[in-house]
């Protein structure tokens, strides 16, 4: 049995990054100089998934940088918390969650997307095929399991419910959850929840066992667009600025190898990472998977995927309007790749890179 985790106020969003705005170093020394540089990064990963750092690493893209793993974590925002406050060297979230965060005035950078929405890579939202749900309005008072609070799928159901005419009063009363991906479809079945927020290939698996529904997907709401990206702590980037190149290039080659290559290929990498780290993992899902669904070519960062949540977030009253501005947010600087895909020895210097 999957345990739900109900939050006591669901508009509290987002209240772990608020714990600590100020974040501290992130362990590295030196002063910028290449052999002051740390060669080493430390990260959190996702049982039974391969990130696109370990599978750039894996084809030897990230060159003489390795990757140190920490853990596992099922929340980007708190894996966003962690590379703000240097308990992590990068981390990865939702970019309403990055644009929360640092409008709570952490020093993150965000250096590149990592995945997003695409005909193949997706989250529905799913009930039973018998289910009384079939609308928006059915959703009030129902339990709808997620991976997290305050990140990608909260921001799909707020949109969901906002465009099908429900009053803010009314949307307050869905409850979503946390729920592990893991556990999410059996939750479903077993009617702990009423929606299961599911994606990729955990969504493909339950869709192959039959029995369930889409009640919408993010792709059906948005289309295509980049969601999330790393972000790295601005002390690392300037105590470190030649290592996250390699890194941030790496994981732009990885995303374009992904891309070009044949899919059995691509799948068949991904198990093979899986197995060799030894974690007691299971394989068998990833054989559904399809897209990393990173929009823009070797995941180069744009305005508009920032400026969507900036919005959103004002709307709400997480975050006042102005409060940031989506330029300030990122930067293509460290990623040497070109918009034509190819590396690119002259990069633009702006925080915005673009």
């Amino acid at each position: 049995m999957s345990r739900l985790t109900a939050p006591s106020n669901r508009r509290q969003f987002l209240t772990l990054l608020g714990l600590s705005a100020v974040a501290v170093s992130c362990g590295t020394g030196g002063g910028g100089s290449a052999g002051n540089q740390t060669k080493t990064l430390r990260y959190q990963g996702w049982a039974g998934s391969v990130i696109l750092p370990e599978l750039a690493e894996d084809l030897g893209f990230l060159e003489d940088v390795k990757l140190k793993w920490v853990g596992n974590t099922i929340s980007g925002p708190q894996d966003i918390q962690s590379a703000a406050t240097g308990q992590v060297d990068f981390g990865g979230a939702f970019n309403g969650a990055v644009v929360k965060l640092a409008a709570r005035k952490a020093p993150i950078t965000a250096v590149i997307s990592y995945y997003g929405v695409d005909k193949a890579a997706y989250n529905g939202f799913y009930v039973l095929k018998d289910s009384p749900v079939h609308s928006a309005r059915d959703l009030i008072g129902k339990k709808i399991g997620m991976n997290t609070l305050g990140a990608h799928s909260e921001a799909m159901l707020d949109i969901y419910l906002q465009r099908h005419g429900l009053s803010q009063a009314d949307i307050k009363k869905a409850e979503p959850l946390v729920v592990p991906p893991v556990n999410t479809e059996q939750s479903l079945r077993q009617k702990q929840i009423q929606v299961g927020v599911l994606g990729d290939i955990l969504r493909d698996k339950a869709l192959r066992a039959g029995g369930i529904r889409p009640l919408f997907t993010d792709y059906e709401l948005l289309g295509n667009f980049s969601a999330g990206t790393y972000v790295v702590n601005d002390r690392f980037l300037k105590q470190n600025p030649d290592t996250t190149r390699t890194f941030v290039t790496g994981i732009a080659r990885a995303i374009e190898w992904a891309r070009a290559r044949p899919r059995d290929e691509v799948i068949a990498r991904q198990v093979e990472i899986v197995k060799k780290r030894g974690r007691n993992e299971d394989t068998a899902p990833l054989k559904y998977w399809k897209s990393f669904g990173v929009a823009e070519t070797a995941g180069r960062i744009t305005d508009k995927e920032f400026q969507l949540w900036i919005d959103w977030l004002s709307e709400r009253g997480d975050i006042e309007k102005d409060q940031v501005k989506a330029s300030d947010l990122y930067t293509n600087e460290f990623n040497a790749y070109s918009r034509k895909g190819k590396p690119s020895g002259a990069e633009p210097t702006s925080k915005s890179g673009s």
